[in-house]
């Protein structure tokens, strides 16, 4: 179940809110002793992070979460997390910690999606699981005063829920509203830009669009937010996805915009992106990268990820 984009945040005494995690959303269950966890399009998520094998989950039970690495500060790090997926220099995953913190139960014995939010939440407490398995308490009616912690602790926002709402698989609908503090998107890398002086041996920026009909469109070149670790690997995997011809449907206002001769790559790799606000024309203004999204490119659209 996916949340709508809502404007502000708001109090409503039929509304439970919670924290907006910055990780890889996880649907993760017990059958027969044995753990699966997969990411929200299906992909498998014991690869990157083979310890959620390992969770002690009853067996015969599905569990809806966000695998989260957290900072020496208890706040949740994204850029730590990246670690884990080969984008952060090698020697460096291992020592990367994580949790799966956890806020519904689709099956218990048997589907409980249909049940009301609230009965789902005390299912979900009734389990008592445990580290590194987290699950937060909800916070009734007072939307206004949780979105403003979480905005003094850096967060990146808040959900609201309806009281009596159903869990609907594979839907967004708007019984789940997400509350963003900092904006971010998904999108696909089409290409890059080189670079200039200490970032001369690997690239300048990359180049991000979002799936349309006709095929990805580029809403902005992307250059900060790389460290030294992150350069590196993202030079070399790009140079195996390297291609002759532009994936860009809008290669002409891409050109007119930046500047640099691109070097063109199969749109494999999806990332996560932070920006002040789009642009008039269509563009991200300010666009931070924010670190590798486990997701099939085909799936990161324009009528999800674009401008609301």
């Amino acid at each position: 179940m996916l949340a709508t984009r809502w404007p502000q945040p708001f109090d409503g005494d039929d509304w439970w809110f919670e924290v907006k995690w910055d990780g890889y959303r996880a649907l993760v269950g017990s059958q027969q002793g044995s753990v699966r966890a997969r990411s929200r399009r299906g992909l498998d998520l014991l690869g990157p992070f083979p310890e959620l094998a390992s969770l002690d989950i009853p067996d015969g039970v599905v569990l809806d979460g966000e695998v989260v690495a957290f900072d020496e500060q208890g706040a949740p790090s994204f850029s730590l997390l990246q670690r884990r997926t080969g984008f952060g220099g090698a020697g460096t995953a291992a020592a990367v910690p994580v949790n799966l913190v956890v806020f519904d139960v689709l099956f218990h014995g048997a589907e409980v999606t249909g049940e009301p939010y609230e009965e789902r939440r005390e299912l979900l407490s009734s389990l008592d699981l445990e580290s590194p398995v987290i699950v937060p308490e909800p916070t009734p009616a007072t939307g206004v005063a949780l979105f403003e912690a979480a905005k003094q602790q850096g967060l990146e926002g808040v959900v609201a829920k309806k009281s009596g709402s159903s869990y609907q698989p594979g839907r967004r609908s708007d019984h789940w509203r997400k509350i963003s503090i900092r904006h971010t998107l998904r999108a696909v890398i089409g290409g890059y830009l080189p670079g200039e002086g200490g970032r001369a041996a690997t690239f300048g920026s990359v180049l991000v669009g979002l799936q349309v009909p006709e095929g990805l469109r580029w809403v902005a070149a992307v250059g900060s937010g790389f460290d030294e670790r992150s350069l590196g690997a993202f030079k070399t995997a790009l140079r195996e996805l390297e291609r002759p011809s532009s994936p860009f449907v809008n290669e002409e206002e891409l050109r007119r915009l930046t500047r640099g001769e691109p070097t063109w790559v199969e749109p494999g790799v999806v990332v996560s992106v932070e920006y002040k606000e789009w642009t008039t024309d269509d563009h991200l203004r300010a666009p931070v990268y924010k670190g590798i999204e486990l997701a099939d490119p085909e799936t990161v659209t324009w009528e999800e990820e674009g401008p609301a």
